[in-house]
């Protein structure tokens, strides 16, 4: 099919698209800066958070080393994060659809279940936690509690339900949670900080905590890829960004208020973890960089009860927020016709419970270093291969209606560009070899850049080629 002959033709009707996937009408471009600069507030403001900076304190950084790397690790991110904005906010696609442009119509199903899994193994881990919140709180009411067998896991599965029922619900109401929970977060940080300062002797004793390094050398090894784990902690939603900038009303609008929010809010909310896991290792002398088992120590029920329902409130947004929206139109991206973004919702939240987030917060290196840079091989390769097609291949130049019609502009080789898929195989190997060959470690170390760096060179050359 040529591409004039494209622009007239009922896409509606094509097994490729559905409702849930359309290009987004001028009717729902309604998302001003306010509203993006919110979405980062709300997105940032989460436990995981906390727990990321907490992770380096623990890991043996001081507070300013930890503060500094989130915040570097999100200056950084945030690059490709708005290169993949500007396409959803210029054409009103979704990333499973944009994508198709670089893998090709059926193709591009390989970047979008790759881009779900991950999102599948952040919801499982959204959801232990909040699983765990749940745990301490009714063991706060009821003390017996404790005794029940098997009770960490009746409460993950509670809190499981509560965010399939919240996913049947649809997308608005998501946009409803996102509008009151990071206010609570946020006040919730608060209150430990002010716990820890009280508890600590004042912020002085609190960020006393030296550097627990010995020298340069030792440093660089943890920060390597505690940076390269910052920066794949938003590289999932650096991918699929533009299942939210479809909805803008104007293109400068979401990349001011994604650049203002983004790297400040995190750096924010990031110190209040630093400080008070510092504030851990003067008070109980050891680092805790868990907030649920730190609020599980405090003496006062009241307390405990509001932070940990306000817990609850903010995981459940997050989760759904950060980790449904994106593998929800990436299932349903699979098969349009049968696969709603409901549905698609379902699906993930299965997934969820395979993936065994326990397992994945078991200690700090195991989430640094094994969850966050082991993705970050992945996902680094398929960013660069879609901002390399869409600014160097495309020139920004897209045409709406191929993306979901066969035949088109699109289609490659039977629906599959293998140009893009064999730069994906290429990058995420060099990165991930550093695994297996020790003297290669930095490979693994940085695994983002190099997947990144490696299948955006590679797609760049075949594809002039060609």
């Amino acid at each position: 099919m040529s591409t004039a002959a494209s622009q007239t033709t009922d896409i509606t009707t094509s097994p490729l698209y559905n409702h849930d996937l359309a290009p987004a009408s001028p009717q729902q471009r309604t998302w001003t800066t306010y509203n993006y600069a919110a979405l980062w507030v709300s997105m940032s403001v989460n436990i995981l958070t906390y727990m990321l900076a907490a992770s380096l304190i623990q890991g043996g950084m001081d507070w300013k080393q930890a503060v500094l790397t989130v915040f570097l690790g999100n200056t950084i991110v945030l690059a490709p994060m708005l290169l993949n904005s500007y396409p959803g906010a210029r054409y009103g696609v979704p990333f499973p659809v944009l994508a198709r442009a670089s893998f090709g119509v059926l193709g591009a199903n390989v970047a979008a279940v790759l881009r779900a899994l991950v999102a599948c193994g952040w919801f499982g881990i959204q959801t232990w936690i909040g699983g765990e919140a749940i745990n301490t709180l009714l063991a706060t009411l009821w003390p017996s509690w404790s005794t029940v067998p098997h009770n960490v896991a009746i409460c993950f599965m509670a809190f499981w339900v509560i965010n399939l029922a919240v996913i049947l619900k649809g997308i608005e109401y998501i946009r409803f949670l996102q509008g009151i929970s990071a206010p609570i977060l946020l006040g919730v940080g608060l209150l430990l900080l002010g716990w820890a300062y009280k508890n600590a002797g004042g912020f002085g004793p609190m960020l006393a905590a030296p550097s627990k390094f010995a020298n340069t050398s030792d440093f660089l090894k943890f920060l390597i890829p505690a940076l390269n784990g910052t920066v794949g902690f938003w590289s999932t939603v650096s991918l699929n960004i533009p299942d939210f900038t479809r909805f803008a009303k104007d293109e400068r609008g979401q990349a001011v208020g994604q650049a203002i929010a983004l790297p400040i809010t995190m750096t924010l909310y990031s110190f209040i973890g630093v400080a008070v896991t510092s504030a851990t290792v003067v008070i109980y002398g050891s680092a805790i960089w868990d907030p649920v088992q730190l609020l599980a120590r405090f003496h006062s029920p009241a307390a405990v009860v509001i932070s940990l329902l306000a817990i609850l409130l903010a995981t459940l947004n997050v989760n759904i927020g950060a980790n449904v929206v994106s593998p929800a139109n990436d299932f349903s991206n699979l098969w349009p016709r049968k696969i709603s973004f409901k549905t698609g919702g379902i699906i993930t939240c299965f997934m969820g419970i395979a993936m065994m987030p326990w397992k994945m917060l078991a200690d700090h290196r195991t989430f640094i270093f094994g969850w966050l840079g082991g993705y970050a091989a992945v996902l680094g390769p398929v960013a660069g291969i879609m901002i390399c097609d869409f600014y160097l291949v495309r020139s920004k130049r897209l045409v709406v209606n191929d993306l979901y019609l066969r035949d088109g502009e699109y289609e490659y080789s039977r629906g599959f560009n293998w140009c893009a898929l064999g730069a994906l195989a290429l990058g995420t190997a060099v990165a991930l070899i550093g695994l297996l060959v020790p003297s290669l470690r930095f490979l693994y170390d940085y695994s983002w850049f190099v997947g990144f760096a490696v299948a955006f060179v590679t797609y760049m050359l075949v594809m002039k080629r060609r």
